[in-house]
């Protein structure tokens, strides 16, 4: 275990964690705004629209894995704090297998129904040739994904925090260079862009796993654990991981229905920038989170409270810095940001994006907020009140606001319902703060 969570300065620790945690993430992010650049800008509008109708479904496969790997990193960052390394490693192992069987059990499901789950997902049967080949590519890349998810999480709870990012940071890198490769120069469309994950997604994996060379690795992998009831609790403690994934799915979901029936495909693709530009904004969140849910499990683990406060306003402080910017960029520079994703060629797309950045922009300014406090009650393992931040800002509140608004206000003007639900769950938030705050563990 890393002495400096336990004692060290807690602006050069939190650092020490948050940096790499936040590049690692940048690159998935980076490598997926390509992706959407080279998509938007080399296929077509169509082909932006193909890939945020898929977001549903890819959410809740990765709401499974985010519940499995924060919930049991957290659990195993518990173990470490009290020097239970044996206890950590099963829930290591757990996880793991767990996560490769659901892995290949919707491999299985996506492959036997693909036109029905598109169908299901609001694909217009104009674009369905289009998703049909990127679709089965996908789900058979998700098993590798969802498993360096799970390595990733649980590793640098070990301090291997260099080691995961410098894999993500690699495999972005290679996404993006075979992202040109085959999209540009070879003309592969959206199968390019799906192979280029594939591949870039299995190259990670392969750098994760040489944290089991390290000799003085705490965690090990095995088949068979001593506590085989890690399970419950790991699923119990990141349950509101999985339900901000999984509920940030469903309001994807009835957003494209209610696209797709307004404004048909050019709708979805002119909110697929906008979708973009909330991932970017979320994996910089993520950064700063990973790192406070490690150092807060870990002297929640050692009682240290004091210390717990301290990392919280420091990531507090960096979330408000990383808000304000991203918010600042949406209202200068709208024009350039949906240029980006979008041809020429689709003029009125490309100002429908514009507007959709005119309503949405209050957003940015506080979701940081509601994913740290989320967090944050993750690790003190109070996943009740993590839970209900995630319900109200990932579904009840959108999707309540959404079906209501769309039926008060004309298009797009009832997009409105994504920040107002936000800053409603962010009063949520604030009460469920005071409520567990630091000092309130003794």
């Amino acid at each position: 275990m890393d002495k400096s969570v336990l004692t060290g300065p807690i602006i050069k620790t939190f650092l020490s964690y948050a940096i790499p945690s936040i590049l690692g993430l940048l690159a998935i992010t980076t490598a997926s705004i390509v992706d959407g650049i080279f998509v938007g800008q080399f296929v077509s509008a169509q082909g932006l629209a193909a890939i945020n109708l898929l977001i549903p479904y890819l959410s809740l496969i990765f709401g499974l894995a985010l519940m499995f790997s924060i919930g049991g990193a957290v659990r195993a960052g518990y173990y470490i704090g009290q020097k239970r390394f044996q206890s950590a490693s099963d829930v290591f192992s757990q996880c793991l297998l767990i996560i490769v069987v659901i892995g290949l059990g919707f491999l299985l499901f996506s492959w036997l129904f693909t036109d029905a789950i598109l169908l299901f997902l609001g694909t217009p049967t104009s674009i369905l040739t289009l998703i049909r080949p990127y679709f089965l590519i996908i789900s058979a890349v998700l098993l590798i994904q969802i498993s360096t998810m799970v390595m990733y999480y649980f590793i640098r709870q070990d301090n291997a925090q260099t080691l995961a990012s410098v894999a993500l940071i690699s495999g972005a890198i290679i996404n993006i260079i075979l992202d040109a490769v085959f999209i540009i120069v070879f003309e592969w469309g959206l199968k390019g862009a799906a192979a280029a994950t594939a591949i870039a997604q299995t190259i990670q994996l392969i750098m994760l796993s040489r944290y089991f060379l390290r000799s003085q690795k705490k965690l090990t992998f095995s088949f068979i654990q001593h506590n085989k009831s890690e399970i419950k609790p790991v699923m119990f403690n990141g349950r509101s991981e999985f339900i901000n994934e999984i509920s940030g799915g469903l309001v994807i979901l009835v957003l494209n229905w209610i696209l797709v029936s307004r404004l048909d495909v050019e709708g979805i693709a002119a909110f697929a920038v906008i979708n973009y530009l909330i991932f970017i904004s979320l994996m910089l969140y993520y950064g700063i989170s990973d790192a406070l849910h490690l150092v807060v499990s870990q002297n929640h683990g050692a009682r240290n409270t004091q210390r717990i406060s301290q990392f919280m306003l420091t990531a507090i402080i960096g979330i408000l810095c990383i808000s304000i910017s991203v918010t600042l960029c949406l209202l200068y520079f709208p024009e350039h940001i949906s240029s980006l994703f979008l041809d020429k060629t689709a003029e009125h797309t490309m100002q429908l994006s514009k507007h959709f950045i005119s309503l949405l922009w209050p957003l940015f300014l506080i979701n940081g907020v509601n994913v740290i406090l989320s967090i944050y009650l993750t690790a003190i393992q109070q996943p009740i009140p993590s839970m209900a931040i995630a319900l109200s800002r990932g579904l009840f509140l959108p999707i309540a606001l959404l079906l209501v608004l769309s039926w008060l206000l004309p298009e797009p003007e009832f997009l409105i319902a994504l920040p107002l639900s936000e800053w409603l769950t962010f009063l949520l938030a604030i009460l469920l703060f005071i409520r567990y705050r630091p000092k309130k563990m003794n």
